[in-house]
């Protein structure tokens, strides 16, 4: 798990896009999902026809649905707000299209959300949020 304070600046000084923030919020929480004893699976999951989860992992005999929302500031509100009923459904359709290549639904799912915090100069803060929907 990350430690240290992100580098949220290019080496030309100009701050990280959009996009890249995500990565990088993404790839925090695989970490933390990782040290809290889950197995990940896949990252970036995007069904055929429309559908997506950021990260689908097990966790002991639950398969988790985890959506990452990252942030640089709270000042708009948490970044669970983020995840409204329209997000929800898109996650769900890559739920069902991942079990359906499983070839199951006889399994227990779960939805999740890590919340990411990233400030520069400080250690990003870390939330999950399970049974987020």
């Amino acid at each position: 798990m990350l430690t240290s304070s992100p580098q949220l600046r290019k080496s030309d000084g100009e701050g990280l896009g959009h996009l890249e923030i995500g990565e990088l919020g993404e790839r925090i929480a695989v970490d933390f999902l990782k040290a809290e004893g889950r197995k990940v699976l896949y990252r970036n999951f995007r069904a055929p026809k429309g559908g997506e989860v950021d990260i689908v992992a097990r966790d002991g005999k639950i398969l988790s649905f985890v959506e990452v929302k990252t942030r640089t500031s709270e000042k708009f509100g948490r970044p669970l707000d983020a995840v409204d009923r329209e997000k929800e459904l898109l996650i769900e359709r890559g739920a069902n299209e991942w079990l359906r290549l499983l070839g199951t639904r006889e399994i227990p799912i779960r939805f999740d959300v890590v919340e990411v915090i990233l400030r520069e100069g400080e250690v990003p803060k870390v939330n999950l949020v399970r049974d987020a929907f």
